[in-house]
């Protein structure tokens, strides 16, 4: 009796051994290999399988390159935002400095003017500072930062670069106080530039007029006309601009004429003066604060 193997493969299925596969398959590839190196044919196969499995590397690769983009622009602009912000502090600063460059330059051009109208007028002057002014409507004073120390003494003329400006009333030991052309306590003799007609320019507490009160209706006087100091009173030098005529007007009734002139200092604007000393002549009279009120002699006074 006919008995069964314990094999219970198939017989249909079997095939070559294990061994003769792996001869015949590195065979190939050794082939393979050997036609690659030497004759170049697997090239094109290559490029079609690249071609082929594009999309599949790009699918893979596209969240990467996505989250790469997404830094990177986060990160460009971060310091973009940076880069803006430190651009704009220092064009701050940029302008900041060109802000002061012109203040000083402006500083720069009034202090050159004023030496250069001081040229003949005087043996000795400085410049003075302006530190504060009288907030008074009434009082027009300003204070400088030059005292007995620098010589300033009471009645000492103040001038600008454009004309008279005021005189010295209390001198402290390192501070000023100066009063202005404009003051209503304040007079000053002038002349006419024109035909040196001699008369006198009271403050009238306005900056922007003076009033000459003591002109006959028949003086010979025009709008425009130039005046200047005449130094008859022996405080201001003779012949520095004062103002110019603004107003005449002429009643056949009153024996005077109503006249006003307009100051030639920038009396709002000076942010600095200059102190003469005039001749010694001048220096040994008595000096004013409104021009005819004797003075007293140089003393320190409370700042």
């Amino acid at each position: 009796m006919a008995t069964l193997s314990s094999d219970s493969r198939p017989i249909i299925g079997r095939g070559p051994s294990l061994g003769l596969r792996f001869f015949v398959l590195a065979i190939l590839c050794i082939a393979l290999m050997v036609l690659d190196h030497r004759q170049g044919h697997l090239e094109r196969v290559r490029e079609w399988l690249s071609v082929a499995t594009y999309p599949v590397t790009w699918i893979v690769e596209a969240p990467f390159r996505a989250w790469d983009w997404l830094a990177a622009g986060v990160a460009d602009r971060t310091r973009l935002r940076e880069r803006n912000a430190q651009l704009e502090a220092e064009l701050r600063i940029a302008n900041l400095r060109l802000q002061r460059f012109a203040a000083l330059e402006e500083e720069n051009r009034r202090l050159r003017a004023i030496r250069e109208a001081s040229n003949g007028v005087a043996e000795r002057t400085l410049v003075a500072a302006i530190l504060r002014i009288d907030l008074d409507p009434f009082r027009h004073r300003v204070r400088i930062d030059k005292g007995v120390v620098d010589g300033v003494y009471k009645g000492q003329p103040l001038l600008d670069a454009r004309g008279v400006f005021g005189q010295i009333d209390t001198v402290g030991r390192h501070t000023a106080e100066a009063i202005l052309i404009s003051d209503a306590e304040h007079a000053i003799p002038v002349q006419v530039n024109r035909n040196g007609l001699r008369t006198i320019a009271v403050g009238t507490g306005d900056l922007t007029r003076l009033s000459l009160p003591f002109l006959t209706v028949d003086a010979d006087l025009r709008q425009g006309d130039l005046l200047v100091s005449s130094g008859m009173g022996g405080v201001f030098p003779r012949g520095y601009p004062v103002g110019t005529v603004s107003k005449i007007d002429r009643n056949s009734s009153a024996a005077f004429a109503v006249v006003e002139a307009a100051p030639l200092a920038a009396l709002d604007r000076d942010r600095e003066v200059l102190l003469i000393w005039p001749e010694q002549t001048f220096q040994e009279e008595s000096p004013v604060v409104a021009e005819g009120t004797t003075g007293e002699a140089p003393a320190e006074a409370s700042e």
